[in-house]
């Protein structure tokens, strides 16, 4: 069975949670506190040496980490991930756009006000988050006022990657009011059968 080692709350666990549920993977949840720098000890580096979650050790006793690598892990020979190959690139694409010009405004932002409190000595970093995460979320509606997912009809591993801390921006500061398409692709990705909420209750 795999073991997974993340919080519920980060969106990067939050990634690895929903597949599995999707595609039904039987696995243990163990909860790390970040804040509490539970991914700083020897016992945590030896499974990922850089100290981030979400990390999953697999049926073999081998770590995986970094959360769109699992993705495309268990994704593997199911519908979440295309056979074509321009159609995998298209996800590899999507997700690599999540990891450099979507995650380190949008994340970033609601890390410092969700987990830290918006302290007064990176209320300048917060704001300064709030163009380039903009500028993504413009990137993301436009796509999506032609395309019911990122790929088209079929919802990828793609769509779980963007979604995970968009459909929480808000907690970052970002209003999604004049994103319609975006909050009309949140509908349909909610109604996918298997989908739960980002709660540690979930886990």
């Amino acid at each position: 069975m795999y073991k997974v080692f993340g919080d519920m709350l980060s969106g990067n666990c939050y990634k690895v949670k929903l597949l599995m549920q999707f595609l039904k993977v039987e696995h243990e949840w163990v909860p790390i506190d970040i804040l509490a720098s539970e991914t700083h000890t020897a016992e945590f580096k030896q499974m990922n040496p850089n100290a981030r979650i979400p990390v999953i050790r697999l049926g073999d006793g081998k770590y995986l980490w970094e959360s769109n690598a699992i993705l495309n892990y268990l994704a593997v020979d199911t519908p979440w991930l295309p056979q074509e190959n321009y159609a995998r690139a298209k996800v590899l694409q999507w997700q690599f756009f999540e990891q450099y010009s979507h995650e380190p405004y949008i994340a970033t932002a609601r890390y410092i006000n969700k987990y830290l409190g918006l302290p007064k000595d990176r209320e300048a970093e917060y704001h300064a988050k709030q163009i380039g995460g903009h500028r993504a979320l413009a990137v993301m509606d436009q796509h999506l006022a032609h395309h019911k997912f990122f790929l088209g009809d079929q919802v990828t591993i793609a769509d779980i990657s963007l979604y995970a801390y968009t459909h929480v921006a808000d907690e970052g500061g970002f209003d999604l009011s004049a994103y319609v398409n975006i909050r009309r692709w949140f509908k349909d990705f909610e109604s996918i059968l298997g989908y739960i909420t980002m709660s540690r209750d979930n886990a």
